[in-house]
């Protein structure tokens, strides 16, 4: 069918769901209520090909973290629709998620109908009256880059265009559309059509070549630069031009804090993930980083110079964030870091003793990580080292791994670019999941595993996420981390009262999860492969039990692992 022989939108809601379709979205994840019947409707009535697919998720949450984890495994950003005020209440700690790691998405919620008579979607329900709010949207705005609230059934295509270009323009970030019922059933009338076409993101800004040349010479006369980037982007492109750079010029990149792993393990780029990095360094390009260092303990020495560069250097969406600069770029991070690449020159001397510093560290940090690896493995219960490293052993060329409190980087041997997710540094719990569900939405047939703490777990509406599995078939591998307790909780209390009372306690207050539930019952009931493992050694060969179910059976997998409380992680 061409599209003179498409059918125009008859109303509001199927202008904005043609729209959508129009602007690249490809899913359409909702969690359904009465705000839903012209939206139920259009799906029911027009052609599936001109519109997004549904996606029934029975958990706001869930719904909000697969659209972040089919961007993280595609670069290409879907849409979620909830109902109302109580539906985007839900939903409010994935956005703010999504916010923080600047993940486009095109939010929706129904709103509860304007009048009581006389419009095809007028109020029919009691609840219609008690969920009106005077300001649904505040319950968003200060986490979105856009927010409208649809008035008028021509608007739909044009909105949803609009707020697709707007979510994918840098900095990226999730958008909001708040969709009262009136305007989603009201018919279109042919005058008052507006254009649906997609508009496309703005183009990346390019650095200033001035500010270039400058960060170039910075770089050039180091003694000990250093790159800090804790996430790249979907396409690889972050990654490749830091290899580069530290090809050419000898300079290592170090993953403090990472959210989007950048190296693989063995690169000859590669410097790990230890924060403390940047007080011995003398020049330190910051790529894309909101937290490169902790300021009261890491930060680098008073002579450092510190460059910044991303699409946003100053995070300006950060209310305290007082990270000193001698030079701040704005430009794609990928572009930025080949121009400064491409700026440099370094005299040979110098590039030698920087790749004899970056061998050094490189066999140092094998050393440790094989120590590590092994007390961990000789630990009762295990260390989650061991667990680390058992999982990235069964990683092949296509598997990715969402970590949510559940793993340790350094102990891992990563192939390569975007094969780990760590959680954002919004801390919005129940996150590793629903994204892990995502990401294998977007890659059918290959690994991705979801790893998490005992509490991340709970946090993530398990039952909810098992039957999501089951439903859209989505085999996922799913390991929790079991120390019966919020241990970054406790950490945070030993942290901050290393002599205290709560230190010293038996069981520290509100830090406890036991007794803990049975999780591999939990996931059982959607006919998931489960059990538990209690030492170390039995490890390996759970996975490969769980495996075996993924890749012969279909199904779902869930191991929960006995682990060590640690001090560290």
């Amino acid at each position: 069918m061409t599209d003179a022989d498409t059918p125009a939108p008859e109303t509001g809601a199927e202008a904005l769901l043609t729209g959508l379709k129009a602007s690249g979205i490809d899913y359409f994840f909702a969690n359904a209520g009465t705000d839903f019947p012209s939206i139920i409707e259009a799906f029911a009535a027009r052609d599936p090909d001109t519109m997004p697919t549904p996606v029934t998720v029975p958990h706001e949450t869930a719904a909000v973290g697969m659209a972040h984890g089919y961007y993280l495994a595609t670069g290409k950003p879907q849409s979620v629709m909830v109902h109302v005020n109580v539906g985007l209440a839900n939903a409010v700690m994935g956005v703010l998620n999504a916010a923080s790691d600047n993940v486009p998405l095109v939010m929706m919620s129904g709103r509860t109908p304007l009048t009581e008579a006389g419009y095809a979607g007028s109020r029919k329900s009691p609840i219609q009256y008690g969920q009106e709010m005077y300001d649904q949207t505040a319950l968003v705005r200060d986490a979105v880059k856009f927010n409208y609230e649809m008035r008028y059934p021509d608007q739909g295509g044009m909105l949803a265009a609009r707020a697709v270009s707007l979510a994918q323009s840098e900095p990226r970030g999730p958008v909001y559309l708040s969709l009262p019922r009136e305007p989603l059933a009201e018919m279109v009338k042919a005058p008052r059509r507006s254009d649906p076409s997609p508009r496309p993101a703005a183009t990346p800004a390019a650095p200033d070549p001035e500010a270039v040349r400058a960060a170039a010479e910075m770089l050039a006369m180091a003694e000990r630069p250093l790159v800090i980037c804790q996430r790249g982007d979907p396409e690889g492109r972050v990654a490749a031009a830091l290899s580069e750079l530290g090809r050419q010029h000898g300079i290592g990149t170090v993953e403090p804090f990472v959210i989007r792993n950048v190296m693989a393990s063995d690169g000859p780029a590669s410097l790990g993930y230890a924060p403390t990095m940047a007080k011995e360094a003398d020049v330190i390009l910051v790529v894309d980083s909101g937290v490169p260092w902790i300021e009261e303990t890491q930060a680098p020495q008073p002579d450092a110079k510190i460059i910044h560069i991303g699409a946003d250097p100053n995070f300006a969406r950060m209310p305290v964030r007082g990270y000193r600069s001698d030079l701040s770029i704005t430009g794609d991070p990928a572009a930025t870091v080949a121009a400064i690449s491409d700026a440099m020159t370094t005299s040979g001397d110098r590039l030698k003793a920087r790749r004899d510093d970056l061998a050094r560290r490189a066999a140092d940090r094998d050393a440790r990580r094989d120590a590590m690896v092994s007390e961990a493995r000789g630990a009762e219960p295990m260390g989650a080292e061991w667990l680390s490293h058992c999982l990235s052993e069964i990683m092949d060329e296509d598997a990715v791994i969402i970590s949510e409190l559940g793993l340790v980087p350094g102990a891992m041997r990563i192939k390569g670019p975007n094969r780990l997710f760590s959680n954002p540094h919004s801390g919005g719990l129940g996150w590793a999941l629903p994204t892990a569900l995502g990401a294998q939405m977007a890659r059918p047939g290959k690994l991705t595993i979801a790893a998490m703490g005992d509490g991340s777990y709970i946090f993530a509406n398990p039952v909810a996420c098992h039957q999501i599995a089951e439903a859209l078939d989505l085999p996922i591998l799913v390991i929790v981390k079991n120390n019966a307790m919020w241990n970054a909780v406790r950490r945070s209390v030993v942290l901050s009262y290393p002599e205290g009372a709560a230190a010293r306690a038996n069981e520290m207050p509100l830090t406890s999860l036991s007794p803990v539930p049975d999780f591999a019952a939990i996931a059982g009931a959607s006919r998931a492969y489960a059990e538990r493992v209690e030492t170390a050694d039995a490890l390996p060969a759970a996975l490969e039990r769980a495996l075996h179910a993924i890749r012969s059976e279909g199904r779902a997998a869930l191991l929960d692992v006995r682990v060590a409380v640690s001090d560290s992680h």
